[in-house]
C-alpha cells in the first residue's frame, strides 16, 4: 500500500524516522514518498500496459512541483484543469502535448494558453464552449485536438459531491446531444472534434461503474462512427480508488482486468487511451504530522486538539472522509497497528476527537476514533493525505499554510517553505488605485 510503517515503536517514511522529520519541518506537515509515488505509478502502468494508456496524472490531486517532476520523470503527462495547473506542469518539465485538460468553466485567457502551449487534447464540456474554442484557434491560428466530455449518467456511489457522472451534475454533455454535436463537426477546418472525455467521480471503489461507462461509450463511439466521425481518443479521466482504510480499493490489476476486454479491439484499430489518476498514485503517498497541543473532557467526550485541522486536510469535515490516525511514536508495542481502519481490535484504546485549532464546530480531522492515550506534543500521523490534502488547504484564521517534505529513501528535502507571516499579508501591504475609465456613451 505504501513505505510508512512501524519499526520499534516509531514511523518510518521509506528510511526516516517521522519524527525527525517533524523536528526540522515543524508541524503540520506534509511528508511524501518518493517510492510509493513510483510504485503507484508504475503498477498502473503495468496493468494497463497491452492497452498503451497515455497516464495524465491529476494536478488538481497533489500539485507540488517536484512531486509533478518526479512523475514527469518517471513517463506521465498531466491533466489539467486551470491556467494554473498549465503554468505548474510546464514548470515542471511536463510536456504540453502529453497533457489533458478539462473544466467546466475555462476562460479565454486559459484557452488561449493551452492552444499556444500546444496541450496535447482540449476536453470541452458544452456546445458554448466548443463555439468559443472554435473561434479562438481560428484567432491564433491552430486546430487543435478537442474531446467531447461526455456525462454518462452513471451513478459511481460516491460521494454527493465528487460524483460527476450523472445527469444532475455540472459536467459535460448528454449522450444524445453529444451524437449531433460530433455529427456537425465532423469536417470542422478549425477544431479536430475525435476524441471522448468522461469522468464518473472519485474514489470508485468497485470496477462495476466504470464496466457501465465503457460499454456506454462504446456505444457512441460506434453510433458516431456510422455517421462518418472516427473517434481517435479516449480518455476515460481518474477515479480509481485508494486505501484510507487497508485493503479498500481494488488494486489497479483489478481494473485493468475488467476494462482491458472491453477496450482491446478499440486501441488495435487505432483509438488512444488516456487514464486520469490522480488519488490512486498519491493518496496513500503522503501523510500529514500534526501535534497535539491540548486533550480536554467536555461533558461525555474528550477531545485531543491539535496544530492543523480543516485548515490544512479539508477532506474530513468537507466531504466527511476517513483518514486512519496514529502516533508516530506508540508506548506499547501492541499499540502498532496492523490495519488501519476505524476501531482497531486492540486494548487500551480510548474514543476521542481529533479537532483542529480554527473557530469551526466543523473543524475535525477524526471523530470518536479509536487511539492510544494521547498527551501534549504527541505527534499524530494522518494517513493516505496526499491527495486533495496541500491542494485544498487555506488561510483561513490567519493560518500559515503548511511545509512539505519528499523523502527519497534515506534523503529528505523540504519541497515547500512553511510560510510566513510575511507571506500572509505581502500582497496587501501596497494599496494601488484603480485607473478606472468610465463609460462612453455609444
Amino acid at each position: 500500500m505504501d513505505h510508512f510503517t512501524y519499526r520499534d515503536n516509531e514511523l518510518y517514511c521509506e528510511q526516516i524516522p517521522v519524527s525527525a522529520i517533524a523536528r526540522e519541518a515543524g508541524t503540520p506537515c506534509y511528508v511524501y514518498s518518493t517510492a510509493t509515488l513510483c510504485a503507484h505509478l508504475e503498477r498502473l502502468q503495468s496493468a494497463f500496459a497491452s492497452l498503451n494508456p497515455q497516464i495524465c496524472f491529476s494536478l488538481k490531486s497533489c500539485a507540488n512541483l517536484s512531486i509533478c517532476r518526479l512523475l514527469v520523470e518517471h513517463g506521465a503527462g498531466m491533466d489539467l484543469v486551470s491556467g494554473g495547473e498549465l503554468e505548474r506542469a510546464l514548470e515542471a518539465g511536463a510536456d504540453p502535448a502529453m497533457c489533458v485538460m478539462a473544466g467546466v468553466g475555462k476562460t479565454d485567457d486559459e484557452i488561449r494558453a493551452a492552444l499556444r502551449e500546444g496541450v496535447g487534447w482540449i476536453n470541452v464540456e458544452s456546445e458554448a464552449e466548443l463555439a468559443r474554442l472554435r473561434e479562438l484557434a481560428l484567432d491564433e491560428g491552430v486546430r487543435p485536438q478537442v474531446a467531447l466530455r461526455i456525462n454518462p449518467d452513471i451513478d459511481a456511489h460516491t460521494h454527493r459531491y465528487t460524483t460527476t457522472g450523472t445527469r444532475e451534475t455540472k459536467f459535460g454533455v448528454d449522450f444524445e446531444r453529444a451524437v449531433s454535436i460530433f455529427e456537425r463537426h465532423r469536417a470542422d477546418d478549425a477544431i479536430d472534434l475525435s476524441g471522448v472525455h468522461v469522468h464518473i467521480g472519485s474514489p470508485v471503489l468497485t470496477v462495476e461503474p466504470y464496466l457501465r461507462t465503457v460499454e456506454r461509450v462504446i456505444g457512441l463511439i460506434d453510433a458516431v462512427a456510422e455517421r462518418g466521425v472516427t473517434i481517435t481518443m479516449l480518455d476515460l479521466g481518474g477515479g480509481f480508488g485508494a486505501d484510507y482504510e487497508s485493503g479498500q480499493s481494488p488494486a489497479a490489476s483489478d481494473y485493468a482486468a475488467a476494462l482491458t476486454p472491453l477496450l482491446q479491439s478499440y486501441v488495435d484499430a487505432g483509438l488512444t487511451l488516456v487514464l486520469e489518476p490522480g488519488r490512486s498514485i498519491a493518496a496513500n503517498a503522503g501523510i500529514l504530522i500534526v501535534r497535539t497541543v491540548y486533550t480536554k473532557v467536555s461533558g461525555a467526550r474528550t477531545f485531543v486538539i491539535v496544530d492543523g485541522g480543516m485548515n490544512v486536510l479539508l477532506r474530513p469535515s468537507h466531504y466527511e472522509a476517513f483518514h486512519f490516525i496514529w502516533p508516530t511514536s506508540v508506548r506499547e508495542r501492541t499499540h502498532v497497528p496492523s490495519m488501519r481502519c476505524e476501531h482497531p481490535s486492540m486494548d487500551g484504546l480510548e474514543r476521542v476527537d481529533v479537532v483542529g485549532p480554527i473557530c469551526e464546530t466543523g473543524d475535525f480531522l477524526a471523530l470518536d476514533r479509536s487511539l492510544p492515550p494521547i498527551e501534549r506534543g504527541d505527534l499524530l500521523a494522518v494517513f493516505a493525505a496526499g491527495a486533495y490534502g496541500m491542494v485544498m488547504a487555506s488561510r483561513y484564521n490567519a493560518s500559515r499554510l503548511p511545509a512539505e517534505v519528499l523523502v527519497d529513501g534515506e534523503d529528505a528535502c523540504l519541497v515547500r517553505q512553511r510560510e510566513t507571516y510575511d507571506d500572509l499579508i505581502e500582497h496587501e501591504r501596497t494599496v494601488t488605485p484603480l485607473a478606472l475609465v468610465e463609460d462612453v456613451a455609444p
